[in-house]
């Protein structure tokens, strides 16, 4: 049941404009959520059962907006900053991978000691995941992105300092890990604030291909990356051109306002959950109805979070390995970047195709499209073991493309899934992407150890990575199979979107007010 409406509330309500989705042009530095941010009130001493918990919260207490939810054109400026500064800040992480060998060779740095300049990236990552959501939700999103802009501009000139010939290798090296570090910082920003923004500034037509467009955009990062890296020059111009480019993205952040004055949805008037609120949900003890979450729902948010963890972490290790998972087979740098990048665009292409789909066609079906692709990407991955191989190129470029579209299409899929079963888009963000940098640096430090020696045949193979890397991948794969996902929050802003056209029977559907605004521009 709703609660009471003040009856000033319904005047208002009865002589609003009778449109559910309006577009208004206001820039980013307008744009706040102070005033428009529905309240949510919580008795957290209820002693209602879990499952009446869950009913509660589902029912939901508050009346949507007068005049209907409300959609902004500075929508599309935001995400194209958060597009473009999260493709750049992702370059940092796969950057040595297809040049290993060539920064080993010119600084005087042991093949170990350049894998941690990517490994780096995901230890610094955990941490700095876990914060973002109070950022978030003390600051708002603008703020945290100035966060990451500042740390890409300290990355990009510390690691350049360390190209100076004057340094001895050990000078060099400090300088570099110290820029990576930085890098590190910036990363996990954007990627983790995809969900939320997507949440807060877009409809239910528009919210997975938002995420789609955020998420794709680290992987594009490191498939340039992987291209650009072996192609500038020698190492120093290729740290060079990095630095230049996390510079020249740096004002992108202008971009991206805090909050629209009007929310889309019903989720996105809901004030911000904590990381801790959904961790202690996690374990049966949540906070508040709001928080709450079903024995079912917290099965099925630990089965994403491993699949998800487990395919970011056999990716991430893969661009960092590159080239020494192809080099000893006779492959070149530039063979091993092409290999790297197909992967990557093959399923960037793939991602772009299927998310409006899921936005209206397979709306109600991200669970059994989880089904259907995670084991593709299994097989693609296990392949691996008698694939990498000499002159197998064009069976390696096959198997590239299969993980590819198989991998990054589950991206967005499963980032919206999750903020479905826990209703926390920037916590639930913030344990998966985190799970999959962990599960990265596991990966670098096991297929490192597992790396042949220099008298094997041929010298330096890593065939045991490979075993290592399909193995874990199709282990965790197999769960996907007991996932339910529920899509709660959906449901939600479906039911909150029906009151209102009762409310307002008048209403036009969401497309049509959204594509016939008369804002002036």
């Amino acid at each position: 049941m709703a609660a009471p409406v003040d009856p000033e509330k319904l005047a208002l309500a009865g002589a609003s404009d009778n449109k559910i989705v309006q577009e208004e042009k206001v820039s980013g530095d307008n744009v706040s959520s102070g005033d428009s941010t529905a309240k949510v009130e919580v008795d957290d001493k209820s002693s209602t059962k879990e499952t009446a918990e869950v009913n509660t919260r589902a029912v939901g207490s508050e009346q949507p907006p007068s005049g209907g939810y409300r959609l902004y054109r500075a929508r599309f400026a935001g995400i194209t900053g958060l597009f473009f500064l999260n493709m750049v800040a992702a370059m940092a992480w796969p950057w040595f991978g297809p040049i290993s060998n060539n920064t080993a060779a010119e600084f005087g740095f042991t093949l170990d000691q350049v894998n941690w300049l990517g490994i780096v990236v995901a230890c610094i990552y955990l941490p700095t995941a876990m914060f973002i959501p109070i950022v978030v939700s003390k600051w708002g999103i603008r703020r945290c992105c100035e966060i990451g802009g500042v740390a890409l501009l300290l990355a990009s000139w510390i690691r350049y300092a360390g190209t100076a010939s004057s340094l001895s290798p050990t000078g060099a090296y400090v300088l570099i890990f110290f820029g990576q570090v930085f890098a590190a910082v910036a990363q996990p920003i954007y990627q983790v604030l995809g969900p939320k923004y997507s949440e807060t500034w877009f409809d239910l037509q528009g919210r997975t291909t938002a995420t789609m467009v955020i998420a794709i955009s680290n992987p594009i990062g490191g498939a340039l990356g992987q291209l650009i890296s072996p192609l500038v020059g020698n190492t120093r111009r290729s740290i060079l051109v990095l630095g230049i480019l996390g510079t020249a993205v740096t004002p992108f952040v202008l971009l991206v306002g805090r909050a629209p004055p009007t929310p889309p949805t019903y989720a996105a008037s809901k004030p911000s959950l904590s990381l801790g609120s959904l961790i202690y949900a996690m374990i049966g003890k949540p906070k508040s109805t709001e928080s709450a979450m079903s024995l079912r729902e917290r099965i099925d948010f630990a089965i994403i979070t491993l699949v998800f963890g487990s395919l970011v972490g056999a990716s991430a290790a893969f661009a960092v390995l590159t080239a020494q998972l192809f080099e000893p087979m006779g492959y070149s740098a530039d063979q091993s970047g092409f290999m790297g990048a197909c992967l990557l665009l093959t399923g960037i292409v793939a991602a772009i195709i299927t998310a409006p789909l899921f936005d209206r066609v397979f709306t109600h079906h991200l669970a059994l499209t989880s089904k259907i692709f995670v084991p593709i990407a299994t097989i693609g991955w296990f392949s691996l073991i008698w694939a990498i191989k000499p002159g197998n190129l064009a069976g390696l470029f096959v198997i590239m493309t299969i993980i590819g579209v198989a991998s990054i299409t589950m991206l967005p899929v499963a980032l919206e899934l999750a903020c479905e079963v826990t209703r926390n888009p920037d916590g639930s963000s913030a344990i998966l992407w985190a799970t999959g940098n962990l599960l990265g640096v596991i990966f670098v430090l096991a297929q490192q150890a597992l790396r042949a020696g220099p008298e094997a045949d041929p010298p330096l193979h890593m065939r045991r990575a490979s075993i290592f890397n399909g193995a874990w991948v199709a282990a965790a794969a197999i769960t996907i199979f007991l996932l339910k996902g529920e899509q709660t929050r959906k449901q939600l802003d479906e039911e909150k979107r029906k009151e209102v056209q009762f409310r307002e029977p008048n209403a036009a559907p969401a497309e049509t007010a959204a594509t016939n605004a008369s804002e002036n521009v």
